[in-house]
């Protein structure tokens, strides 16, 4: 059991490889083991519409003159079973003489579903192992398939005691260089990053990424009760070169946003705030957005954990302590009366980066 694993954290990690050139597609990766324990393929699905990571797998086993009969096919996700732009991963491995296939999730897809039965019919042996971070790689196709939804992670840099700027507002820089630059990375890869529109108001941001290679263009993002969001903010103004969304309660007041090249949508309101949920299932539906980068302050972070809108957290910790009891923490929400009523999650990652810390949680219930 910890070998296979093992086998599915490297398909974890070549799956990775693909991010922010898959989607709508998952991203997924393939280790092919032969039946004495060597690794004889692994491939990973590079670009949407692009062979599958099951046959860039058995490929790299032919490149390198190796016989896939008899062996292993470890998966991040059940191999799919029918025709869509490419032709069925779970025949393509029977047809090989794989024998055992290992996945990390069930594909929850109508269509795509079902590999698992195609090749238990075919006598292949299937296992399901939901290894952590081989699950993590697919978390945001199956949040978009069985919920509707994106998958949300929030972001923020905060000082090791926990605050992300001084009483009087002063947050750049809290992390480092490097940790920023990653942040960049990662706005370069996802489908959307998120802000309110007092984060546009107090900050005035791009939201685009700078200074790093750019995989996709992300949709900028934001949820505006009061479409409150200046004319003259740097959003709107290069709403020409890339596209900005405006969720808002009543677009009545629309228009000026509108000829500045805004989509703007009304989705309604819900206690007072513009309705996250309506927002978020409107980008998965209208515009395949699968994997939201949020980037908001604590009043919009601490809305999206409460109503359990957000499934992941990337928290990046820098090495000083600021001892501020004005300053600002994290995420504005109803603080738990016990432990046993605080909301849990679970370390996925934890490395270093330059100077700080950054970790990687994903919710518990999910």
């Amino acid at each position: 059991m910890r070998r296979d694993a093992a086998y599915l954290q490297m398909a974890a990690r070549l799956a990775w490889r693909g991010f922010g050139r898959t989607s709508p597609n998952p991203m997924v990766g393939c280790v092919i083991v032969s039946p004495d324990g060597v690794i004889i393929g692994a491939g990973h699905h590079r670009v949407f519409g692009g062979a599958h990571a099951e046959v860039e797998a058995l490929a790299s086993c032919a490149r390198a003159g190796h016989d896939p009969r008899g062996a292993t096919a470890y998966v991040t996700l059940e191999p799919c079973s029918h025709f869509g732009k490419q032709p069925p991963c779970a025949d393509a491995l029977v047809a090989a003489g794989v024998t055992a296939v290992v996945a990390a999730t069930l594909d929850p897809g109508d269509e795509s579903g079902g590999g698992f039965a195609t090749l238990e019919d075919a006598g292949v042996r299937c296992t399901l192992l939901p290894e952590p971070s081989a699950v993590r790689v697919g978390s945001a196709f199956v949040s978009s398939v069985t919920r509707g939804l994106p998958l949300v992670t929030c972001k923020w840099a905060q000082t090791i005691d926990g605050f992300v700027a001084t009483g009087d507002g002063d947050s750049q820089w809290i992390s480092g260089e490097r940790s920023r630059r990653l942040v960049h990375r990662v706005r370069g890869r996802v489908d959307a990053v998120l802000v309110g529109a007092g984060t546009v108001r107090a900050d005035d941001p791009l939201l685009t990424a700078r200074g790093v290679r750019v995989r996709k263009t992300a949709l900028r993002v934001v949820l505006d009760t009061g479409l409150t969001t200046p004319l003259g903010s740097r959003l709107v103004q290069s709403a020409a070169s890339g596209p900005v969304v405006i969720y808002c309660a009543d677009d009545a007041n629309a228009g000026a946003l509108r000829d500045a090249g805004v989509e703007v949508v009304a989705v309604g309101e819900k206690n007072g705030r513009v309705e996250a949920r309506a927002a978020l299932a409107h980008l998965s539906r209208e515009h395949a957005v699968q994997q939201v980068l949020c980037e908001a302050g604590p009043t919009l972070t601490g809305a999206l954990i409460r109503e359990g809108l957000a499934e992941e957290l990337l928290v990046f910790t820098a090495p000083m302590v600021l001892g501020d009891p004005g300053g600002l923490r994290a995420v504005e929400i109803a603080s738990a009366r016990t432990l046993d009523d605080a909301r849990a999650w679970r370390l996925s990652m934890l490395r270093r980066v330059g100077d700080d810390a950054m970790s990687v949680y994903s919710s518990a219930s999910g």
